[in-house]
């Protein structure tokens, strides 16, 4: 069991260092420009020449900083973010606990305290205004991702993740079915994740980079690894719960994430809000009592 939490702790880290590769790849691309060519084959080993800077870096300390939260909190969202890489049916806890959605859903609500912390833990007036935006972000965000999370789990009958899978093979493609409730799934986790257009916890035009102002080096790194582990897991469950874990439909996702930081504007903070409550609760509400009357139908 130890040995397949470490190589799925490595396989994580490893599948991360090349998003953050072909992320910058698109983003050449976009911007008419290569992108990282130089360091290995094509670029190939510029993701580890940049982790070896970050570690490598001098450890400094904002002088008004709260000590121990300030060093604690990318400790913490990094181990968050792995532990919902545990709930994976391939691995780790996914073929055992029998209510790992649920388990999901808890580790994805405490994620949220920990960006809250360090913009506050920072000192820093910048810091701590995106750490209130990314809490009051996610708590918005986390209702409309339960309400459709329920939907498959009310159709399904099942909290548990493995069993996504298996009822693919009788109800065909989810993801067809509930177009709507798919689209509302995708922007949702973009919200959930702070990415782009949805990246107000950072918002580096007014924020001067937002909650992790003050962070460099290992602290950054961190967080940095905890963000696109968090984009590569709710790829991966985008996927499992709409097709019953489709390959292709898991690197559309992840291609999607990067694809909008280089194609859409920033959210204003109040069209964020009324995209939430306006628009995808009553839509989520509404495929609940739909799949929900099919559930007590059959």
């Amino acid at each position: 069991m130890f040995l397949l939490v470490i190589l799925q702790i490595v396989l994580v880290l490893v599948g991360v260092a090349f998003l953050t590769l072909l992320e910058r790849k698109i983003l050449g691309y976009i911007q008419l420009r290569k992108g990282p060519n130089k360091v290995g084959f094509m670029g190939l080993l510029q993701p580890f020449a940049d982790g070896i800077k970050l570690f490598s870096k001098e450890l400094t300390l904002p002088s008004i900083s709260n000590f121990l939260p300030y060093l604690l909190s990318p400790i913490v969202s990094l181990v968050l973010s792995l532990m919902g890489w545990s709930l994976v049916p391939y691995m780790g806890y996914g073929y055992m606990f029998n209510y790992s959605v649920i388990l999901f859903l808890c580790i994805v609500s405490v994620s949220v305290y920990s960006v809250m912390v360090a913009g506050w833990s920072s000192n820093s007036k910048y810091s701590l205004l995106g750490g209130i935006r990314a809490g009051a972000q996610t708590i918005s965000y986390e209702v409309s991702l339960i309400l459709i999370l329920l939907s498959p789990i009310f159709l399904w009958g099942s909290f548990k993740f493995q069993d996504f899978i298996f009822n693919k093979f009788y109800l065909g493609w989810f993801v067809f079915l509930t177009l709507p409730l798919a689209f509302c799934w995708f922007v949702t986790i973009l919200a959930e994740t702070n990415r782009t257009p949805f990246d107000l916890a950072e918002g580096e035009s007014e924020l001067v980079s937002g909650f992790n102002t003050e962070y460099m080096g290992v602290g950054f790194a961190l967080i940095m690894l905890a963000e696109y582990s968090s984009i590569l897991l709710m790829s991966f469950l985008f996927s499992l719960v709409f097709s019953g874990l489709t390959v292709i439909l898991f690197l559309l996702s992840c291609y999607y994430f990067l694809w909008a930081r280089g194609s859409y504007p920033r959210y204003r903070y109040d069209n964020l809000m009324s995209l939430c409550w306006k628009s995808f609760l009553p839509i989520s509400i509404m495929f609940l009592m739909f799949f929900w009357s099919i559930s007590n139908f059959s």
